[in-house]
């Protein structure tokens, strides 16, 4: 039986964002199974793309990673996964198939950066790097867009 991982607490901030990135998942999957129309699933990733994942993305990228190094294999997988999915969200041609593989890539970044890459940089970061990556990253809490629960 797995243990649950502890995750440092100037990480949890991140990890809570990654479950709203989850749940993002499982309202494109959800919608997609009830055949939504595809523009309002689209009009709400895009919406959650600029509000959540760009800024986490970016705190990542600026403050997290280079604890590690850019360098390191693992950050460099990370950054592929960030450049593909900026543009799977940018893409507004192929609507059904950018939100499924949206959906699915995003799910697997996720479980990498939790259950790898994070875990590596949790081995080799001392208490002063997390705390720079704290003080740079702070929860702004999460906002739900209301205006169309296409989901429910």
């Amino acid at each position: 039986m797995n243990k649950p991982i502890k995750r440092d607490k100037a990480l949890q901030p991140l990890s809570r964002e990654h479950h709203h990135s989850l749940l993002l998942c499982w309202k494109i999957r959800t919608g997609l199974n009830k055949g939504v129309e595809l523009k309002r699933i689209k009009r709400y990733t895009d919406w959650f793309f600029v509000h959540h994942i760009q800024p986490h993305f970016q705190a990542e990228e600026d403050f997290l990673f280079g604890i590690l190094g850019m360098d390191h294999q693992l950050v460099k997988k990370a950054l592929s996964q960030h450049r593909r999915l900026y543009r799977l969200f940018g893409n507004s041609e192929e609507i059904e198939k950018s939100l499924s593989l949206i959906e699915e890539e995003l799910e697997q970044h996720i479980r990498f950066e939790e259950r790898v890459l994070f875990n590596e940089i949790q081995q080799v970061a001392t208490k002063e790097q997390l705390e720079i990556f704290n003080q740079h990253h702070s929860e702004a809490g999460f906002q739900e867009n209301t205006d169309d629960e296409f989901w429910k």
